[in-house]
């Protein structure tokens, strides 16, 4: 009962992130429907000019970073399917810098952009410039990451289960450092809600399993920031077994951060020692729990999101019903998966 409130608790401040629309209300929708196409088509970049002559209009979409292939994942598709529908969508790179998204914003709203995608660079600093575009009367999507600003519309959001990915992050752990337990680090980054969403979930399964325990618990000793990226997930580590060298165990929010971590861990000859969760599926996470660096991944669905995300854009511009808010579940990948996983070699 306890973990279904924590779940429902989690899942009010997400509904309460998202204002009014044309679309279905404050339902919640889980996609389990889509297909999973691996294909990924090439997305327009930044530099793309002007609308053709046979464009609806022009759709902005500020990734949080395109060094990250997720986020790349999610441009090419929307960028595929707002084709589809007619809409030229132009692709922005934020670099991670709130700033900059929201100067792109500012510029999306300057050409009349028929509907704006962001990935937040910040749950809550962005909520300024998502207003302006409110004002401007220029719907604001979300794509995997939430916004949890007050006083700010976003007309939909498409994105993962991350609380209950977590909860599959914390049970991967339990599995993986068995009844010995142990400490764990947590390479968070915690300006995006849906890392935030996943921490929790995990924290909740690690409580949960704890209570059952007079002995050989497992105990998170730190949350720190991994950034999301190799080299800081990589700097985070190595602080962080310096410190404190008996920790046995991390949980990474997602694959560039823990695959630093294990570079961290393998220069510091502790890479036998130590075992990584991580968050996503990406290709070179799946290739890392086929070689036995990572034991698991909840794993998500990038091309799902940017799909959804333009199928409710071109809905809600057409005056249809769409699901405000659409949660697509994570899967447990471990090494059994990623032997027969036909994408990897």
């Amino acid at each position: 009962m306890i973990q279904n409130q924590s779940r429902w608790m989690w899942m009010a401040l997400l509904v309460a992130a998202l204002g009014c629309s044309r679309g279905s209300g404050v339902d919640v929708a889980v996609s389990v429907n889509d297909d999973n196409d691996a294909t990924t088509p090439t997305a327009a970049r930044e530099g793309t000019s002007g609308v053709t002559s046979e464009s609806k209009g022009i759709i902005g979409f500020s990734a949080l970073t395109l060094t990250n292939p997720f986020f790349t994942i999610i441009a090419d598709h929307l960028t595929e399917e707002g084709a589809k529908h007619g809409y030229e969508v132009i692709v922005d790179d934020a670099n991670r810098d709130v700033k900059s998204q929201s100067e792109q914003i500012d510029t999306y709203i300057t050409r009349g952009a028929a509907a704006i995608v962001i990935n937040p660079c910040d749950r809550l600093s962005i909520g300024p410039a998502i207003k302006k575009a409110n004002d401007a009367g220029i719907p604001v999507f979300t794509s995997d990451l939430q916004c949890v600003a007050e006083d700010v519309k976003i007309t939909g959001h498409v994105g993962t289960d991350n609380f209950g990915g977590g909860k599959l992050a914390g049970e991967a752990m339990i599995e993986a450092l068995g009844e010995a337990g142990g400490k764990v680090l947590v390479l968070h980054f915690e300006q995006a809600q849906s890392c935030v969403l996943r921490v929790g979930g995990f924290k909740e399964v690690i409580d949960a399993y704890n209570t059952e325990r007079e002995e050989e618990k497992i105990e998170v000793v730190a949350e720190l920031d991994g950034g999301g990226l190799r080299d800081e997930g990589f700097k985070a580590t190595s602080a962080a077994i310096q410190s404190d060298p008996d920790i046995t165990g991390i949980f990474a929010i997602n694959d560039p951060s823990a695959l630093g971590a294990y570079a961290a861990l393998e220069q510091a000859g502790k890479a036998d020692q130590v075992k990584i969760v991580a968050f996503d599926g990406q290709i070179d996470g799946k290739q890392a729990i086929k070689d036995g660096k990572i034991y698991a991944d909840p794993i998500q669905f990038p091309d799902r999101m940017g799909r959804i995300t333009m199928q409710n854009i071109v809905k809600y511009l057409n005056g249809e019903d769409f699901e405000q808010i659409t949660l697509i579940p994570t899967e447990l990948y471990r090494k059994a998966d990623a032997d027969k996983d036909p994408e990897l070699n």
